[in-house]
């Protein structure tokens, strides 16, 4: 028996291409010797497109060689061929490459040995060992410059919090000394109120003798004018008639003016001390006359604010109504602005009508206030003498209306 052994092949890597151009050795090549005596080739990153190409030294049958090769770890397997004798490896990245090939005889028989070559492919400078080192430095200066501005934004903004803290606690001291001096203002607001209804109800009273003086001063204006006139002109020319008439005519008309000036004065004067009657000291007053009075300058009131509002007023007076002891000018407040309400809920009814009476029982002298309007909603009627409370549009109301008019009545022992 024989034993016939083949022997394998000798592979060798023969070329070596930098984008399909064949790299020469030299001293400014990537190849110091030729490519079948290098182990290693050291690339940068730009040179990224590689080629090979290997050759088996075996001439039994050479056309039935075959070769093995495979770059790892990018292959991963082992590429078999046998008319191509090159291996491609386009835009290949950064990183270290093992490449190798191993050829077959015609018989088969391999040789594992086959040859090898390192290819270290160089990454950018923006990608090395030392640039992630300068990144993370980076890093941690950015956030250590962060924490620092941070921390002193926050020491900022807390010293400008503690100065708007020490603003804020020294505005609301002040609000608070001002709250009451506010609290005593707009009950004095609302009383003044109260006068203005007075005052609106009572304004036509003076508007006659005021449009009287107006007139009266216009027809002055125009006569003064024509005396002017008059003795301007040469003295042949002067009518002295004229000139007396028109100063008689002057005199009657500032004496009008006075008259009429001097009435409006009254009418002010009375309004003037009706409004500061209210010292504190109870009278003995007529109840049904108070409510008439004050039912009639709230009608005026409104009246003189919308010429076109008419409204029936209807009045039950108990005729032996006692006379009570009150402070007439708080009392007649609480009228004025119980009237007002029952005239605003009216104010969009086609035939309005408010109602006065009065009654004795039971010791206590009862005022009843109706009016036809839609009425109090169920939801608010609890709400109605709190203080500030008040379903009137923004600016229109100050809510104290109700509630002073409940404290008055209280501090006269009513309900």
């Amino acid at each position: 028996d024989f034993n016939i052994k083949y022997d394998p092949p000798k592979v060798y890597i023969a070329d070596f291409k930098l984008f399909n151009k064949s790299v020469l050795p030299g001293e400014k090549s990537v190849l110091q010797k030729p490519i079948f005596e290098t182990d290693k080739v050291v690339l940068s990153h730009r040179q990224n497109d590689i080629s090979l190409q290997f050759v088996a030294l075996h001439y039994s049958n050479p056309i039935k060689n075959k070769y093995a090769y495979r770059l790892e770890p990018f292959d991963e397997s082992w590429r078999i061929t046998t008319n191509q004798k090159e291996a491609f490896y386009p835009n290949l990245p950064p990183g270290e490459y093992h490449f190798q090939v191993k050829a077959a005889s015609d018989k088969g028989v391999w040789n594992e040995e086959g040859a090898h070559l390192l290819i270290v492919i160089l990454p950018p400078w923006w990608q090395t060992w030392w640039a992630y080192l300068l990144y993370l430095l980076l890093f941690f200066l950015g956030l250590y410059s962060l924490i620092r501005w941070r921390t002193k934004s926050l020491e900022l903004e807390k010293m400008v919090l503690e100065e708007k803290v020490a603003e804020r606690t020294s505005a609301l001291n002040q609000s608070l000394e001002n709250l009451k001096s506010t609290q005593s203002q707009l009950i004095h607001a609302e009383k003044m109120a109260s006068l203005g209804e007075l005052t609106a109800g009572i304004a036509h009273e003076i508007q006659n003798p005021l449009n009287f003086v107006n007139n009266f001063s216009e027809v002055n204006t125009e006569l003064i004018d024509e005396l002017i006139g008059e003795r301007s002109k040469e003295s042949a020319e002067r009518d002295e008639g004229l000139e007396e008439g028109l100063l008689l005519d002057i005199l009657a008309n500032e004496k009008k003016i006075n008259h009429h000036g001097r009435r409006a004065q009254g009418i002010v004067k009375n309004m003037l001390e009706h409004s500061r009657k209210g010292s504190g000291d109870k009278e003995q007053i007529n109840l049904n006359a108070l409510c008439d009075e004050y039912l009639r300058l709230a009608y005026h009131g409104i009246r003189a604010r919308d010429k076109s509002f008419k409204a029936e007023l209807k009045t039950h007076y108990t005729q032996d109504l006692p006379e009570i002891k009150v402070i007439p000018q708080e009392i007649g407040r609480v009228l004025l602005n119980v009237y007002n309400n029952a005239f605003q809920a009216v104010e969009n009814i086609e035939k309005p009508v408010v109602s006065v009476t009065t009654r004795w029982r039971e010791n206590l002298v009862e005022i009843e206030t109706t009016d036809n309007g839609p009425g109090i909603p169920d939801e608010i009627i609890d709400k109605i003498f709190q203080p500030f409370f008040t379903t009137k549009p923004t600016g229109q109301g100050t809510g104290l209306g109700l509630s002073l008019s409940y404290d008055i009545v209280k501090a006269h022992g009513g309900t």
